[in-house]
C-alpha cells in the first residue's frame, strides 16, 4: 500500500523553454516519486485550465494539502478518485495530472509492477500496441516563422507497421527524406524546426501534401481550424482567402479525395459538430478526429457520439487533468467504436507516462512527434514496453 507523507511541487521548463509543473510525493516507503505535465499552445476553449489561477499558486496550494493525504491508502488505479475528491476545484489540470501520475508511479513501484499494469492488468493479454503518428512538417500556431507558413498545424506520418520500433525508424528516415524535398521546393527553407521539432516551411498545405505523396507512407493532417476561424469564416493566410462553412467542408473533402488522407484532425472549429458529421458520412474510411471538439471530456465526447461527428478522438490527459476522466473517455470511445489517439502537447517534458497510459488504455494510435529528446523519451518507453513481451 502507498501512503503519501509529503507533497512538493516546483517549476521546470518544457521543450519550448516555458514554465510547467513537476509534482513530487514522498511515501511511507521513504521513496520519492515525481511526474511533470506538458503544456499545450494550441488549446481548445473547453479544456480545463492548466492552473487554478497561476502556476505559482498551484505550487503553493498543493503543498498545503499534504496533511490531507496522510490517512489515504492508494493501492489501485481507482484510488486516484480519493485524490480528486480532496483536490477538486483547488488546482488546475496540469497540477492534478502530474500529481496523479506520481501516485501511479508509487503504486507500481510498491506492487513491483509496470505503470501500465496498474492502469489495466488486462493489457498483458491483448498486447495491442498503438500505431505511431508523427509530426513531420508544421504550420499554424506551433510554427513561429517570419512570413508565409502552412495554415494547417501538422502534417503527420502514420507508418503501417505492427512494430513500434520499426515504425519509429520509418518515421525518422521519412522525415529526413521530407527535409530534402522541402529544401527543393522552398527557397526560404534552412532546416528550421518548430515547437514539436517538425520542419518549418513557407509552403502552403497543398504544396506540403504534394511532398508527402512522394514519401510512400500513409499520412494525415491536423488542421487545427479553430486557430484561424473568426466571424463565421475560416481565414487562410497562405494564400489569403476566406472560406465559409460549406466551402471548408468542400475543401477538406477534396483534399481527402485527392491526397487519400488517412487522418484529418479538427477540420472544423470546436463548436461545429454538424460539419464533422457531414465529413464523416462522406468519408467513413478516413479517420475524422476530434481534439478541440472533444478536449478529453466525456460529456463532449457523448455529444460527438450522438451527432455521429467523429470516429477517432485525441486523448491528452492534461486537457482534463483527471486520469479517472481519461479512463471514462477511453471506455466510452471504445464502446462506440471510436479510435483512441493518445497525444503529446507542443510544450513537452521528458515525462514518459503517456506511453504507459496509451498501452494501458489500449490506444489505437500514439501521436508523439518523431524527433526531439522529449518526444523520443516517450517513444523509447513504448518500445521498452513492446520489447518486454518478446
Amino acid at each position: 500500500m502507498v501512503v503519501i507523507k509529503e507533497v512538493s511541487a516546483k517549476e521546470i521548463l518544457d521543450s519550448r523553454e516555458e514554465k510547467t509543473i513537476l509534482v513530487s510525493i514522498k511515501t511511507n516507503s521513504g521513496k520519492t516519486f515525481s511526474a511533470s505535465s506538458p503544456c499545450g499552445k494550441s488549446t481548445g476553449k473547453y479544456e480545463v485550465k492548466p492552473y487554478k489561477k497561476s502556476l505559482e499558486e498551484d505550487i503553493s496550494t498543493i503543498k498545503q494539502f499534504k496533511k490531507y493525504f496522510t490517512e489515504e491508502i492508494f493501492e489501485k488505479f481507482e484510488d486516484l478518485k480519493m485524490a480528486e475528491d480532496i483536490l477538486k476545484g483547488h488546482i488546475g489540470a496540469n497540477t492534478l495530472f502530474a500529481f496523479e501520475s506520481a501516485i501511479l508511479k508509487a503504486v507500481a513501484h510498491e506492487k513491483k509492477k509496470e505503470i501500465w499494469e496498474i492502469i489495466n492488468p488486462d493489457a498483458k493479454k491483448t498486447k495491442k500496441f498503438p500505431r505511431l503518428v508523427g509530426n513531420c512538417i508544421g504550420g499554424g500556431k506551433h510554427s513561429e516563422i517570419k512570413g508565409r507558413k502552412p495554415d494547417f498545424q501538422e502534417f503527420l506520418l502514420i507508418p503501417d507497421s505492427k512494430s513500434i520500433e520499426k515504425s519509429e525508424e520509418i518515421n525518422r528516415k521519412t522525415k529526413e527524406k521530407a527535409e530534402i524535398l522541402v529544401k527543393k521546393k522552398d527557397k526560404n527553407f534552412n532546416g528550421q524546426r518548430n515547437d514539436e521539432d517538425a520542419w518549418m516551411t513557407s509552403l502552403n498545405e497543398k504544396e506540403v501534401l504534394d511532398i508527402l505523396t512522394e514519401l510512400n507512407i500513409p499520412f494525415g493532417v491536423d488542421v487545427a481550424s479553430s486557430g484561424f476561424y473568426a466571424r463565421n469564416k475560416y481565414h487562410y493566410e497562405n494564400p489569403m482567402l476566406t472560406r465559409e462553412n460549406g466551402e471548408q467542408l468542400d475543401y477538406i473533402g477534396n483534399l481527402i479525395k485527392n491526397y487519400h488522407l488517412l487522418y484529418i484532425e479538427d477540420p472544423f472549429q470546436e463548436e461545429d459538430y454538424e460539419s464533422f458529421a457531414k465529413l464523416l458520412k462522406k468519408f467513413p474510411n478516413s479517420l475524422i478526429v476530434g481534439d478541440d471538439l472533444t478536449v478529453t471530456d466525456s460529456k463532449r465526447l457523448q455529444k460527438a457520439i450522438d451527432k455521429k461527428s467523429i470516429n477517432a478522438i485525441i486523448v491528452k490527459p492534461n486537457q482534463c487533468g483527471s486520469l479517472i476522466e481519461v479512463k471514462k473517455v477511453c471506455e466510452l470511445a471504445t464502446a462506440n467504436n471510436i479510435k483512441l489517439v493518445f497525444s503529446h502537447r507542443s510544450g513537452e517534458t521528458e515525462e514518459t507516462i503517456l506511453a504507459d497510459l496509451a498501452f494501458g488504455f489500449q490506444a489505437d494510435f500514439f501521436k508523439c512527434g518523431i524527433t526531439g529528446k522529449e518526444r523520443e523519451a516517450k517513444l523509447k518507453r513504448l518500445i521498452e514496453i513492446e520489447k518486454s513481451f518478446k
